[in-house]
């Protein structure tokens, strides 16, 4: 059984999930190397963590269809 984990993180929980700081997370974010939260709500930005851990486990890769192993 896989463990329980929230749907969306706020941005200092997404950063530990990344094991890096929070200014390490923004900087990431804002050069495009991880994908930007999403706005729940005036004020309040969430990060999918399904997302997060397709990141993590190399799920979200895009392209490289098209490569022969």
């Amino acid at each position: 059984m896989r463990p329980s984990h929230p749907l969306y993180a706020n941005e200092q929980s997404a950063a530990k999930l990344f094991d890096v700081s929070v200014a390490q997370f923004r900087s990431l974010v804002q050069q495009g190397h991880l994908p930007p939260g999403r706005t729940i709500a005036p004020g309040l930005t969430r990060w999918s963590v399904p997302e997060i851990l397709a990141i993590v486990e190399g799920r979200a890769v895009d392209g490289g269809g098209d490569i022969a192993w």
